[in-house]
């Protein structure tokens, strides 16, 4: 559906994204990382023609598109980051408005628009103006602009950004079910969004892709297992250094004010470092109150990858 062959993109001084190649296939819902500036929503803009890049070529279901972007751009929805309304429409207005802007025929326009405000939840503010609506269903009115002439891509920038966790949770299945019928580029910063949502992840950090997997070979790709919790009483005791000489360990985070410490551990793959921390705690004499265990995440191999000096 998506294919992208050496995409580069320079401003004056600056280069946003280099040598950028991958394929996103017909069905996949592909997760979109990086941190910020890495040249994500560089990417997005260019693969939705909202800008040309330096070099490279892009393909939207078999049409290039700078070459044929009328061809490329009809098989595509586009939700920007902060998603451009007209306030003073209302939701009704707005829909049927960029249905026939967007070439949804005449005598269709009123099914696609119904079925896009049921798909979304719009129902009970369809009569409400744009410009009085909460975040949330702000966000909902710029999908279902993206899904009215029915594309067979959909490309979502941070789609979730500014939203309450219920408001999360109703987009992420929304996605979900979208995932059946399209296929999705998708952007966000809510990393447990992407391990549950995302069949596929692209990392890309520094403007070029630093890997591209599934987030359950990419779990077993990276050197930290996860983490461990110690909660503990350690009185004048410098538990951070204590911990930090445990083989496995490689990095020490420590939290709390009172008596009671906890501590966060970052450790090795396939080294359980809890028997030690017990012995450890034993010998120094410090009370535990927790010692467990969790497994790495998807926001453990970003960080390995992003920020690898601090993983």
């Amino acid at each position: 559906m998506i294919k992208v062959e050496n995409l580069t993109k320079r401003y004056a001084g600056h280069t946003a994204i280099r040598d950028l190649s991958f394929e996103v296939g017909k069905g996949e819902i592909m997760g979109f990382l990086g941190p910020n500036g890495a040249g994500k929503s560089t990417t997005m803009r260019i693969l939705s023609s909202f800008m040309p890049p330096t070099s490279g070529r892009a393909s939207i279901a078999g049409f290039d598109i700078f070459e044929q972007s009328l061809q490329a751009r009809a098989r595509l929805g586009y939700m920007p980051e902060n998603v451009p309304l007209y306030n003073d429409m209302r939701v009704n207005e707005y829909l049927n408005y960029r249905a026939a802007l967007k070439g949804v025929p005449h005598r269709r326009i009123a099914e696609r628009v119904g079925d896009v405000k049921e798909l979304c939840g719009l129902r009970e503010v369809e009569k409400k103006l744009i410009g009085t609506l909460s975040k949330g269903y702000r966000q909902r009115v710029g999908l279902a602009d993206a899904l009215v002439h029915e594309p067979e891509l959909l490309i979502l920038d941070e789609p979730t950004i500014g939203l309450d966790p219920n408001q999360i949770r109703q987009v992420r299945e929304l996605i979900r079910n979208l995932g059946k019928q399209h296929t999705i580029l998708l952007s966000t910063h809510i990393l447990p969004e992407v391990e549950m949502t995302c069949s596929r992840v692209i990392i890309i950090n520094r403007g070029r892709i630093e890997a591209c997997d599934t987030p359950e070979n990419l779990l077993g790709q990276i050197r930290t297992a996860g983490g461990v919790t110690v909660e503990a009483r350690i009185g004048a005791d410098d538990g951070v250094e204590a911990l930090k000489k445990i083989r496995g360990v490689r990095d020490v985070v420590a939290d709390g004010d009172g008596e009671w410490k906890v501590f966060t551990l970052r450790v090795e793959a396939e080294i359980d470092v809890r028997e030690e921390v017990y012995r450890l705690a034993a010998q120094r004499g410090w009370t535990l109150r927790e010692l467990s265990q969790r497994r790495a995440t998807l926001e453990d191999v970003f960080v390995e990858i992003t920020h690898p000096d601090v993983a």
